[in-house]
């Protein structure tokens, strides 16, 4: 999670104020609709933790809309206090997750899925918006600067949330990994774990992404 931050940190300082107007990588959303969202996102995870922490119900948004809302608002402030709303709500949720007990890491919270989890899964959720939501900032998502064992927790999660939520029967093998944990039955796309991660989130394919009959890729529902 520290590491996804910083590694979003980064791809946001080679982007200027007035690039931050600009279309991201994701159909509708300018660069600060993503900011704006990576930042509430910090905020909601807080609100689990805070479950975990007290018992209290406090789900991630009190609304069925009211994430759209909060990533909407965010959109009208300035370039500078997205910024450091970004950097702020991370070290909001840094501190409130060193704060847990065993037993409030134990304890149960629903996700805005509707998902019921242990708050273990709490750094895992915001590692995954940190990393993934970097590469939107830019055209041509690359997953290729990611490291090789989140590449392939990220692509479990994903054909396992694709199989399990949304029944859709995909498997995955890389062809640059000794060892797949994430290939279970017949193989429907091949390739490398980055360009496979790309496309299992829908942020796109690769001309050397395929499948090993050779028949086309299948089309892919939205990952969340």
């Amino acid at each position: 999670m520290t590491e996804g931050h910083e590694y979003f940190l980064c791809a946001l300082r080679n982007l200027g104020d007035e690039e931050l107007e600009e279309p991201s990588a994701l159909p509708g959303w300018t660069r600060k609709h993503v900011l704006s969202h990576v930042g509430h996102n910090a905020r909601a995870l807080a609100r689990l933790t805070h479950w975990a922490a007290t018992g209290e119900l406090t789900p991630m948004y009190p609304s069925p809309s009211a994430r759209d809302e909060e990533i909407e608002t965010g959109t009208l402030w300035s370039a500078a206090r997205l910024r450091t709303f970004v950097e702020e709500e991370q070290v909001r949720l840094s501190i409130a997750l060193e704060r847990l007990t065993c037993a409030g890491w134990r304890a149960e919270v629903v996700t805005a899925q509707g998902r019921t989890v242990p708050a273990t899964v709490i750094p895992w959720l915001r590692s995954r918006e940190l990393w993934v939501h970097a590469t939107d900032l830019r055209s041509g998502a690359d997953f290729a600067g990611f490291p090789a064992d989140f590449t392939d927790a990220l692509i479990t999660d994903a054909v396992t949330r694709r199989r399990t939520a949304q029944l859709v029967e995909v498997s995955a093998r890389a062809t640059d990994r000794t060892v797949n944990t994430f290939a279970d039955g017949d193989v429907v796309a091949e390739g490398t774990a980055a360009d496979l991660a790309r496309w299992l989130t829908g942020r796109g394919t690769h001309p050397q992404l395929g499948t090993a009959t050779g028949d086309p890729l299948p089309e892919l529902p939205p990952w969340l």
